[in-house]
């Protein structure tokens, strides 16, 4: 046993656990944080920034190959699919190096081993050797975080070979001729546009009706018609039966949206369906931390468990969206809660998602269909990129900005671009959004010239006065 308590002992080392534990010693708590794998967790790892990278990789890609158009011309165009992989692990080894050097530089304890709760207060650490220790402390912050779903109902059961997770996606040998992605949302579409421009032949498959069924319809739609220009097979409302692993090959098995039987055989199948949380080893039905069915750790708005003292956050945490950015924000709340500060509640209606795809996607608030059927009257104000300068000097006008409003008021209530940089634009929305801003207010708002940021303001003028300057 720790001869002296911590005040704060953090289970995972990912963007929840390693901004919770900064955060909580920058106010003078006694922190340590206990990590089994890599500092940094998924998102560092094997999730948002490898994939990131991986993702610039194709965007580089596809603007050398369109430059002779913006007078750039280069010969003998190709992919080095080795230097991408250098380029992916020197960005990981960068960041999660770090977060190592922001540990030490805080005082924060940094304990290499597998946690498991033996009460509020107690948190024993076993390290590879299989000796333990145990760690005593006046609070704990579960952030172990999520990893991929299997289902095996219909054979999707990774075997780093031929049906992989998002995690093997990124470490492939060599790009595959032929790709399936199953599952839509962000994790599939991001994959299914980087593999594209590397190369490979992709079909999309999805179970609800529409691609990255949490964006507003008119994005579902942008970017159903966007991959199709590119080449990409969209199959939405098409639930996979079975997938059969044969030699060479992966037949996928499904009905489509009419419920017609195809046969689909690829190189390799990707399954972008969902996560697990990391919560089955750390002992918490035995010290009466509640969790969901799934394993999801029940929190409540101040992200406390069913056991005083005990925190979750993160994607281990019953609160969704599932994201590194929602994960950071809770782990600054928790840590300044337990510091005996009162910071507000998050309002999760307000927590931008971004996918990285070409073209890339970001949102915040409700889409028009939540808006109404929440009760509000809504004004829309719509602008699409092929009125924007900056867009056109990029080459890169397909897209647009939605603004929902409320239409007595004029409060927006949400924000969806599909386009240039949207994934950047999002933060002015979200501002927006905090600062309860109006069409008007937006309206008003002088913008530089030329940006593509100019597409908000087109975009405000509309859902304020039903007209705009440049369309």
């Amino acid at each position: 046993m720790s001869e002296q308590p911590y005040d704060v002992v953090v289970i995972g080392a990912g963007p929840g656990g390693y901004v919770t534990a900064i955060r909580a010693a920058q106010l003078g708590l006694r922190v340590a944080v206990v990590e089994r794998g890599a500092l940094g967790g998924v998102c560092l790892n094997v999730g948002c920034i490898p994939t990131k990278a991986l993702l610039h990789s194709a965007e580089l890609l596809d603007a050398t190959r369109e430059g002779a158009r913006f007078g750039v011309v280069a010969s003998d165009v190709r992919l080095d699919w080795a230097a991408v992989t250098r380029h992916r692990e020197t960005v990981v080894k960068t960041m999660t190096g770090g977060v190592g050097m922001l540990l030490r530089k805080n005082r924060v304890e940094t304990i290499t081993g597998t946690a498991r709760l033996r009460s509020a207060g107690v948190v024993a650490v076993s390290d590879a050797a299989g000796a333990t220790r145990e760690l005593a402390t006046r609070h704990v912050v579960i952030a172990t975080g999520a990893r991929p779903r299997e289902i095996p109902a219909i054979g999707a059961v990774f075997d780093g070979e031929r049906i992989l997770s998002s995690t093997q996606a990124l470490s492939l040998p060599q790009v595959p001729a032929s790709l399936a992605v199953i599952g839509a949302g962000a994790i599939g579409v991001e994959f299914a546009s980087a593999y594209r421009s590397f190369g490979a032949e992709v079909t999309l498959i999805e179970a609800l009706p529409r691609i990255v069924p949490v964006e507003d319809e008119d994005v579902s739609a942008e970017l159903a018609r966007a991959f199709a220009r590119r080449g990409i097979a969209v199959l939405a409302g098409a639930r996979v039966e079975a997938l059969e692993r044969r030699s060479g090959d992966v037949v996928v098995r499904l009905r489509d949206a009419a419920g017609a039987a195809r046969e689909i055989a690829v190189e390799r199948v990707l399954v972008g369906a969902g996560i697990v949380p990391n919560t089955a080893d750390l002992g918490l039905a035995d010290v009466g931390v509640t969790t969901d069915a799934r394993g999801f750790i029940a929190v409540d708005a101040g992200l406390r468990t069913s056991l005083a003292g005990v925190f979750a956050i993160g994607d281990c945490a019953s609160t969704t969206p599932w994201l590194a950015h929602k994960a950071s924000a809770e782990g600054i709340l928790v840590a300044e809660t337990i510091a005996g500060h009162a910071p507000p509640p998050l309002d999760y209606r307000k927590i931008p998602g971004c996918t990285y795809c070409t073209p890339e996607i970001a949102s915040i608030g409700l889409s028009e269909a939540a808006a109404r059927q929440a009760g509000h009257e809504v004004k829309i104000g719509r602008f699409p990129f092929t009125g924007n300068g900056k867009a056109t000097v990029l080459g890169q006008r397909q897209g647009f900005v939605k603004i929902v409003s409320e239409a007595t008021y004029g409060e927006v209530l949400g924000v969806h671009i599909i386009g240039p940089h949207a994934t950047e634009l999002i933060a002015e929305a979200g501002v927006a959004l905090s600062h309860e801003a109006t069409a008007e207010s937006l309206m008003r708002t002088v913008h530089a010239h030329p940006t593509v940021a100019e597409a908000i303001l087109e975009a405000a003028h509309m859902a304020a006065t039903g007209l705009a300057i440049h369309i």
